[in-house]
């Protein structure tokens, strides 16, 4: 791994770990040199590979901020579907796309990938709120799909997971102010990680399927 490999790995595990929310600004580039210890260079062409990726996006005397940005085009596509599905209709894309995904993830996932991946699921246990949580949980799936190593695949799961934000959930969703010590995804997002580890795509692949239903139980309970 040469030295601009490994400012990307960094700034990615940063970003992934970090209590960033979609469109939030990162530190200046002078401040991420000094916490990851790469040289700026390092660090611009790493923001070039995420912001093509979708990963960040740059204001010039503003800032790198998280996400994918105020893209006209794009936004206005997903916007336009979103008119016309349900988030069942997104949470049954989920079900069929992320299996695969982790299933691919395990067959390819690197070790920084690994690594990221126990870090996040360990850090979504100390969230203090539910949007610290979701943004963690969020990393942690776009973490899945980047272990694949697979460029269609991640733009598939981009594509899908810019719709799921767009779509609106609103009241399917009653709980208090921050997950529960026992909240079931903590326990699930393990086992899956520790597949992905273990290159046992057969129980990655599962174990997101059963993650994911247990997750649309939760926003459609059968009445």
């Amino acid at each position: 791994m040469n030295a601009g490999d490994g400012a990307l790995v960094q700034l990615r595990a940063y970003i992934t770990q970090g209590d960033f929310a979609v469109d939030d600004r990162l530190p200046s580039e002078r401040k991420l040199c000094e916490t990851l210890g790469v040289a700026r260079s390092e660090l611009r062409r790493a923001f070039t590979v995420l912001e093509t990726e979708g990963a960040v996006w740059r204001h010039v005397g503003r800032g790198t901020f998280v996400g994918d940005g105020p893209k006209l085009g794009a936004d206005t596509a997903i916007a336009a579907i979103a008119k016309r599905t349900t988030p069942r209709e997104v949470m049954h894309a989920r079900l069929l796309l992320e299996p695969l995904l982790c299933r691919e993830a395990a067959m390819h996932a690197t070790a920084e990938h690994v690594e990221t991946l126990h870090a996040t699921a360990a850090k979504s246990r100390q969230a203090r709120t539910w949007r610290e949580y979701e943004t963690l949980d969020n990393g942690l799936h776009r973490a899945i799909a980047e272990a694949t190593q697979n460029t269609p695949l991640i733009a598939m799961f981009d594509q899908l997971n810019a719709l799921r934000r767009t779509v609106v959930w609103g009241r399917l969703r009653q709980r208090a102010n921050q997950p529960p010590r026992d909240h079931h995804s903590f326990v699930e997002h393990d086992s899956i990680v520790e597949a992905i580890e273990q290159r046992d795509a057969d129980r990655a692949q599962t174990d997101m399927r059963r993650h994911l239903q247990s997750v649309s139980a939760g926003l459609f309970p059968i009445a």
